[in-house]
């Protein structure tokens, strides 16, 4: 089963749970509390129609539906519980604490009942449905397929341990790759695909989404230079873990029959928060499309009446995982700025038209991208997107620039807010410090300050 058709699956699966929950809910209150023959009433269409909305909206806010294909039985009883504990709270105090009671106590037994209900009946088909997919993969009928960064002894030991477990662990190895060039044991037991310097070629091609890291986690040089290079992968990557790992509490197991690995936390912020992220995102991009209308209106005029040239500005940028898009400002260049080659702006560069002057300082240039966040692009927070060209230089000087592409690109972002525009690579490293910082503690209050101090500037016209 495709991804997007086990996800279609658990969506319709939660979708009816919910209807039917809360069809016995309305049923067991009817008769049983109430006391009353059962009627279906206006109140039962109107719950019919918006409960399992909200709780699908509500479900998502949890991010249930991020990489389903990663779930596992206990994640998926875990995830209903908490989640229908706290969505039957909301749905108790919004739709039922107003219903007439005889004591308090039918309160507290709704509330079970309630909670009861939508749990059992929410968590049996997605139990079913995990379990038929942890069947497939212990069966090797579906699995993720699996790089191994290294091929020394240590390699061939953990590829050993991972093919002689009794049940599949959801590895579907695809090769190696080379380290320091002399490492070849592992030659004889998977083709050797390239080297290090040839990892992001074979990522792409051979659609590669899990790494395995055969090299001991004390070498942190190399470690180093290996995460790094994957950074801008979305990959899941696991490591080799020595006594000091295992000691010091890092190595988590997830399956007591998987091999002794620990994943690398890849995850910025919790599932929840990146979900409620997005959905923020989608709902502010509509508003600021819909309502500012007028505003773009005016700013398009004194675009087109500036100077010669489009209103817009597009250009390709590099986003999310290192994937292209094409970026939409308004323009503050004059037509062919850069008919001489890629070249960054500066405070006094003449390029920049007399209303491009004033776009730049209130950020107002970077509006349109509203839609490149409606698009799913770039997100109203997150380290500003660069061109290909310049990333590779950056890169050369301070590889860690590739842990931005963890994340979705921003409008705004920290290094926006504290730097501004650069105006030339090392600039652009300098920035790097503030959206590495960013990502490594990324929230949704975070997001909120940052926001706040690009309204500030927006305002004050203190854009550099």
């Amino acid at each position: 089963m495709k991804p997007k058709q086990q996800l279609v699956l658990h969506v319709l699966s939660d979708y009816l749970t919910a209807l039917f929950a809360w069809f016995l809910f309305y049923v067991y209150r009817v008769t049983e509390i109430e006391n009353s023959p059962l009627i279906f009433k206006g109140s039962f269409i109107t719950g019919m129609i918006v409960i399992p909305i909200c709780w699908m909206f509500l479900y998502t806010l949890q991010g249930t539906y991020q990489n389903v294909q990663r779930n596992y039985r206990l994640k998926t009883i875990k995830q209903t519980f908490f989640g229908t504990a706290l969505r039957t709270l909301f749905v108790f105090f919004i739709l039922v604490l107003n219903d007439f009671v005889y004591s308090y106590t039918q309160f507290y037994v709704m509330l079970l009942m309630l909670f009861s209900l939508h749990f059992f009946i929410t968590l049996v088909p997605r139990f079913i449905l995990t379990t038929i997919h942890v069947k497939r993969i212990h069966r090797g009928a579906y699995g993720f397929k699996t790089l191994i960064i290294g091929g020394s002894q240590k390699a061939i030991e953990i590829l050993d341990e991972i093919q002689k477990q009794k049940q599949s662990s959801g590895h579907l190895f695809e090769g190696f790759v080379n380290i320091n060039g002399s490492d070849f044991a592992l030659k004889d037991k998977l083709p050797l695909l390239g080297n290090i310097s040839e990892i992001d070629k074979i990522i792409q091609d051979k659609k590669i989404q899990e790494v395995i890291i055969a090299v001991e986690s004390s070498d942190h040089e190399k470690l180093k230079k290996i995460l790094t290079t994957l950074a801008g992968h979305n990959v899941r990557i696991s490591l080799i873990p020595d006594v000091y790992d295992i000691l010091s509490g890092q190595v988590q197991m997830n399956s007591i029959f998987g091999a002794l690995l620990f994943r690398v936390n890849d995850n910025v912020m919790p599932e929840w928060q990146i979900s409620t992220k997005r959905i923020i995102d989608i709902a502010c991009s509509i508003f600021a499309l819909l309502i500012l209308m007028p505003l773009y209106l005016i700013l398009a005029i004194l675009v087109k009446t500036s100077s010669k040239g489009p209103v817009f500005f597009k250009q390709e940028r590099i986003g999310l995982h290192q994937k292209p898009f094409q970026i939409i400002k308004f323009r503050t260049m004059i037509v062919d700025a850069e008919k001489s080659g890629p070249q960054l702006s500066s405070s006094h560069d003449k390029r920049i038209t007399g209303i491009g002057k004033f776009l730049r300082k209130t950020r107002l240039d970077e509006f349109p991208q509203f839609w490149n966040v409606l698009r799913g692009d770039m997100s109203l927070v997150g380290p500003r997107p660069e061109r290909r060209f310049y990333i590779d230089q950056i890169a050369k000087h301070d590889p860690q620039y590739l842990y931005l592409h963890k994340v979705r690109p921003g409008i705004t972002s920290w290094g926006q807010v504290k730097y501004g525009y650069a105006e030339n690579v090392e600039q652009m490293i300098q920035r790097m410090k503030y959206d590495l910082l960013y990502i490594r503690n990324m929230s949704l209050a975070l997001d909120l300050k940052i926001m706040f101090y690009t309204i500030a500037i927006i305002f004050k016209g203190t854009g550099k």
